[in-house]
């Protein structure tokens, strides 16, 4: 075994266990499957859910925030409702007979929601506070943010008086009239509500929440239900570059991470000084370590992998002496080697290329082929 251990070199070894690809699909196939399933039901789930909308103050949505049921409650009282979530819908779609509900009108150009209210015959607004609010309403200023509580109406408008009591919070306003402690602002023919609580799927059936709702929603046949989209407020603020979107103390904060990044880069990057060798512990020949490789696929039984790594060392020490590169195929090798030792290729290739050896006493007698085939080769 001295012959076949010498033949055993790290190279041929990493190439004989390099994993095969079917081992490879064997041990990831049982994750693979799983993360298939998984993206699978998702999948599935999400088309099968896809119809109904989620969100606060979606006409469609069954969520606790959402405000199907008050949709639902206009349409058995004869009220279409129509959402849309682009101001260009919106303005198809208002008239002189019809509601506007803006559900985020700050996201909503102020001149554009201007152009809105001015073609609704009845406007509600929830929760404008900005420029929209100014833009649309003159003498109404938000005053504060308040809590979420039932409130008395302590005003005389009709709509408030009918309903009593209603669950509201939000943004409270200064204003001509204002009911609610503040959260509800009726100027005409807009209605400024602090929030959309009132609306909600949660608590419309308490107080006199689904009153307040129908008199505000129902007093023309058609509601535009407007549920402005993100992009609508990206353009309206304007392009805007990533820095200018980064507040101040986090640009200083980032300044100072970079700085400390730099400072740690150059103290741990300064030269040392000349690169010193040290003696090893131990040294171990190169001959026991083969060694030690060799008993190891002897105790594994791995002839088979014993043989490829001796046939693939001995061929790579071949292909120089034979004047081949390191790509000729098996024919070529056989060929040449054939020419230069005058032995038949029939009883060369079966040495080189054949079938692994099944016994340890098979290895040897391959393992001493190699080498009389190779002494032949350098010989001659």
């Amino acid at each position: 075994m001295t012959s076949t251990a010498s033949m055993l070199d790290p190279a041929s070894r990493s190439s004989v266990l390099d994993p095969s690809a079917r081992r490879i699909w064997r041990s990831a196939r049982g994750p693979v499957i799983v993360g298939a399933i998984v993206i699978a039901a998702a999948i599935v789930i999400m088309l099968l859910s896809g119809s109904n909308k989620a969100g606060s103050l979606e006409p469609e949505s069954v969520t606790p925030d959402g405000s199907r049921a008050i949709a639902r409650l206009l349409k058995d009282y004869r009220v279409q409702v129509s959402r849309v979530d682009t101001v260009a819908g919106a303005a198809a779609a208002v008239s002189g007979d019809t509601t506007l509900l803006v559900a985020r009108p700050d996201w909503v150009p102020p001149d554009r929601l201007a152009d809105l209210v001015g073609a609704a015959g009845h406007s509600v607004l929830v929760g404008p506070q900005g420029e929209a609010l100014r833009k649309v309403l003159s003498g109404v200023d938000v005053r504060a943010t308040v809590t979420v509580q039932t409130r008395e109406p302590e005003c005389a408008f009709d709509a408030a008086r009918t309903a009593g009591n209603a669950r509201i919070g939000g943004v409270s306003y200064h204003g001509p009239t204002t009911c609610y402690g503040g959260t509800l602002v009726s100027a005409g023919k807009i209605t400024v509500l602090g929030d959309g609580t009132p609306l909600t799927n949660d608590v419309l059936d308490e107080d006199g929440n689904a009153a307040l709702a129908l008199h505000l929603l129902g007093p023309h046949p058609r509601v535009v239900w407007y549920m402005p989209s993100l992009s609508e407020a990206a353009g309206q603020q304007g392009s805007r570059s990533f820095f200018d979107l980064v507040p101040g103390g986090w640009k200083y904060g980032l300044i100072m991470a970079a700085i400390a990044v730099v400072l740690l880069a150059l103290w741990r990057g300064r030269r040392l000084g000349p690169v010193v060798t040290e003696p090893l512990p131990i040294v171990v020949r190169a001959a026991e370590t083969t060694e030690g490789r060799a008993r190891l696929y002897r105790r594994a039984r791995a002839t088979d992998h014993a043989a490829t790594a001796l046939r693939q060392a001995t061929v790579g020490r071949l292909l120089p002496m034979l004047g081949l590169a390191v790509d000729a195929s098996p024919a070529a090798v056989v060929e040449r080697v054939a020419e230069r030792t005058g032995r038949p290729g029939p009883e060369i290739h079966p040495v080189l290329y054949g079938p692994p050896p099944s016994t340890e006493q098979a290895l040897v007698h391959l393992a001493n082929a190699l080498d009389n085939l190779t002494n032949e080769v350098r010989t001659k």
